[in-house]
């Protein structure tokens, strides 16, 4: 092939792009390529063209070897099991949804009409798919070491917020460990009732520990209810002082 294909992008989308990338301090050679990274399969269901799922599972490789290998460095004297629990928060879906929202991916995705209407835009996982893509666009676009240093700088700040126990906390994740390491039991979940239309869902779910129930709390989805009653009962042993208190404060900070 002499000449590559005709880009079908408009010029405001290719501006659009080209800002996207400024924010980012990430340079593209194949605009198209970006954008599909931000082409959600909403609107590739009826026609069956591209979207940016493929790239999204090759994103979450990049992103994960690239936050890997920081970490390995910079937690030299810490054991794989922490090195495995910092890295499950830096790359964890509210961390890359927040920070999708930050570089402004919300305004650049392209959705299908429903999922638009049901709030797309601001749907985490909706978000940190897109910012999996898009790294994993730049991976096929630049190449592996070019890639992986765009990923660390990008994530540098969420490395250090974690490491700093900043972060926002996984509290299904802290009680269960929590649980299984001292008490040898695990939490339970259970929806206790739902509110609003099917487009507009509000979930409330308990959870129990040794027979007792928390809650309940609510939230969009049943993952979120879940780390909101995972959190009351988190907080209640937190009240309770003494020896409880440090251990809780050891599983925090590991």
């Amino acid at each position: 092939m002499l000449f590559p294909p005709k880009s079908s992008l408009t010029r405001e989308r290719k501006v659009e792009l080209q800002a996207f990338q400024k924010e980012a301090q990430a340079r593209f050679r194949d605009l198209d390529l970006l954008n599909l990274a931000f082409t959600h399969r909403s609107c590739t269901n009826e026609d069956r063209s591209p979207n940016n799922e493929r790239l999204e599972f090759l994103g979450d490789s990049v992103l994960g070897v690239a936050v890997a290998s920081r970490l390995f460095d910079l937690m030299a004297d810490k054991a794989e099991g922490d090195l495995a629990r910092v890295k499950s928060f830096v790359v964890s879906e509210e961390t890359l949804s927040g920070l999708a929202l930050r570089l402004g991916v919300d305004r650049l995705l392209i959705l299908g009409k429903g999922e638009e209407l049901s709030g797309g835009r601001a749907k985490k996982a909706i978000l940190a798919d897109a910012l999996e893509a898009i790294i994993g666009a730049y991976y096929i676009d630049v190449g592996f070491e070019v890639s992986v240093k765009f990923v660390q700088r990008l994530m540098e700040g969420e490395i250090t917020t974690v490491l700093e126990n900043r972060h926002k906390k996984d509290y299904k994740t802290l009680l269960q460990e929590y649980l299984q390491k001292y008490q040898r039991s695990y939490p339970s979940y259970q929806v206790s009732h739902k509110t609003g239309p099917d487009h507009d869902k509000t979930f409330w779910i308990s959870c129990f520990v040794g027979g007792q129930e928390y809650g309940p709390a609510s939230g969009k989805n049943k993952k979120e209810a879940e780390q909101g009653a995972a959190r009351l009962v988190w907080d209640a042993l937190h009240a309770q002082g003494g020896v409880e208190t440090e251990r809780l404060g050891e599983m925090e900070n590991l």
